[in-house]
């Protein structure tokens, strides 16, 4: 009887001396590890080359996207991709023009987003409504009438973000934009 209570006690001091050291395994991993992240922190340099490559694979995207897709594109100076099919007649849109116009918003592997099938038509006051950047300057590319593809790389759509709904982070957006009508917007004001 007393061996027995001896091998009991034997395995229970070896179960609590695994335990023990276990615990600090995990807590001295733990503490490392914070730490360590907490330590480093990216300067501007890296921010900048974390950034560009980003950029570089975004326009790899886009390249690959319009080449399967079999459309001319070109980029403009601040990286928005777009192809007029047809530019529209009268004068080109500008800030506080009234533009409507139908779209297909989609993501870069296809998956619809919106469109003015199922929304209607959106109806904008250019460089007065919360448009992403690119959007807004590729309707300034159109006039009334207009037919126009446009692929806007995250830094000019909805960034890291997303809109938390149906366009995920990061995402590259295509629109499929068709001019309907223009008025010119002028603001009432108070006297």
């Amino acid at each position: 009887m007393f061996g027995d209570l001896t091998v009991q006690n034997s395995i229970m001091s070896s179960r609590f001396l695994f335990l023990i050291l276990l615990s600090l395994a995990i807590l001295s991993c733990r503490d490392g590890s914070e730490n360590s992240a907490s330590r480093y922190r990216p300067g501007k340099d890296d921010m900048a080359d974390i950034n560009r490559y980003f950029v570089q694979k975004d326009r790899e995207r886009i390249q690959s996207y319009s080449e399967r897709k079999g459309i001319a594109m070109k980029e403009s100076p601040t990286g928005l991709w777009y192809n007029i099919e047809k530019e529209g007649n009268g004068t080109f849109f500008k800030d506080n023009d009234k533009i409507i116009f139908q779209y297909e918003c989609s993501l870069l592997d296809g998956t619809l987003a919106y469109s003015s099938k199922e929304l209607g038509p959106w109806e904008i006051i250019l460089g007065r409504s919360e448009l992403p950047t690119g959007l807004n300057e590729g309707l300034k590319l159109l006039k009334p009438g207009g037919v126009a593809v446009f692929i806007v790389p995250p830094f000019l759509a909805y960034g890291l973000i997303g809109d938390s709904k149906k366009i995920p982070p990061r995402a590259t957006v295509v629109y499929n934009i068709h001019i309907i009508s223009k008025d010119v917007y002028l603001p009432s004001f108070r006297q």
